[in-house]
């Protein structure tokens, strides 16, 4: 079920009205395109209704819809799927007010979305700079410290992203990933492992790790783990002694910190779980190691950076 953020800092620009309807054409386009792919899961979420939307200073979503050209993109969009505003679709007693998400210094709740949800941000191609398939954002938040007080943290993370119809090629395969499977916390992640992560083993231990994972975690947690599901299953059809080619920055453990990456099923010995996989925000770590014999890759812990 793609859930398709709307970046409400690509509307209501200073762009002249002929590029205001050009840029509102391409943006449908773009979703029409997603839609092909899932036409009943597809949501298109916006910060106001669409029929209230503000393509540019000037330029009402009403003008463009006058146009005989754009008619037919319309009404796909009406009969499509959409909610607002963005709150609509978190969780139930989620607000996230202890997260903000910028741009460019800006502050983009779509965008910000987007990430939170493990959905897809989309943006009015007005700009240059929306022209990506993925965009950096800096996420701000506040974490607790080791010695209780509260601190505010910021990391650099990737939102999916796109705003023309060449764009959706580049998603083509998650979108696919997302078809029946929407993720909304860590309890169904675990419930669902068989399915989304195949080639992923977990120890029961891990059931804990993600029934209580926060849910700011539950959409970096999906993709990383996604990604380690890909290289697996692609290093589990050609298996050559490199191992998996991993999508993120994997490493080992330092040795001072290896002492803590022991982990067992109940009845077995322990193992060494010291490879990693991280994930943000905040210090976010998913251990696990590699098992050769049969091409899978075991989680051992998933959960905030061990030892801090």
């Amino acid at each position: 079920m793609p859930l398709l953020f709307l970046n409400e800092k690509s509307c209501g620009t200073g762009c002249d009205p002929m590029s205001a309807d050009h840029a509102m054409t391409e943006f449908a386009k773009a979703v029409v395109a997603v839609l092909r792919e899932d036409r009943s899961g597809t949501v298109l979420v916006s910060d106001v209704p669409l029929t209230s939307l503000a393509i540019a200073e000037g330029y009402p979503i009403g003008k463009w819809i006058g146009n005989p050209r754009n008619r037919d993109y319309w009404q796909r969009l009406r009969l499509m799927q959409s909610k607002s505003p963005f709150r609509s679709v978190f969780p139930d007693g989620e607000d996230w007010l202890d997260v903000e998400y910028r741009h460019s210094g800006l502050r983009v709740g779509g965008l910000g979305g987007a990430h939170l949800m493990d959905g897809l941000g989309v943006s009015l191609p007005v700009d240059a700079c929306w022209d990506a398939t993925v965009l950096q954002l800096d996420c701000e938040q506040l974490v607790e410290l080791p010695n209780g007080e509260l601190a505010e943290q910021t990391d650099e993370v990737e939102v999916r992203h796109l705003s023309a119809e060449r764009h959706v090629e580049e998603h083509r395969s998650w979108i696919k990933s997302t078809l029946g499977a929407a993720v909304l916390s860590g309890a169904h992640l675990w419930e669902k492992r068989s399915d989304l992560f195949p080639h992923l083993r977990f120890l029961a231990r891990v059931e804990a790790d993600l029934r209580g994972l926060p849910q700011v975690w539950v959409g970096p947690v999906r993709r990383r783990l996604a990604e380690l599901e890909e290289a697996v299953a692609e290093w589990h059809t050609d298996r050559g002694p490199e191992g998996p080619q991993w999508r993120s920055w994997v490493t080992g453990e330092h040795q001072q910190r290896r002492m803590a990456c022991w982990f067992a099923d109940p009845g077995e010995e322990s193992q060494l779980y010291d490879t990693h996989a991280r994930f943000t925000p905040d210090e976010g770590r998913i251990h696990f190691r590699v098992i050769s014999d049969d091409g899978t890759v075991c989680i051992g812990y998933l959960g905030r950076k061990l030892g801090i």
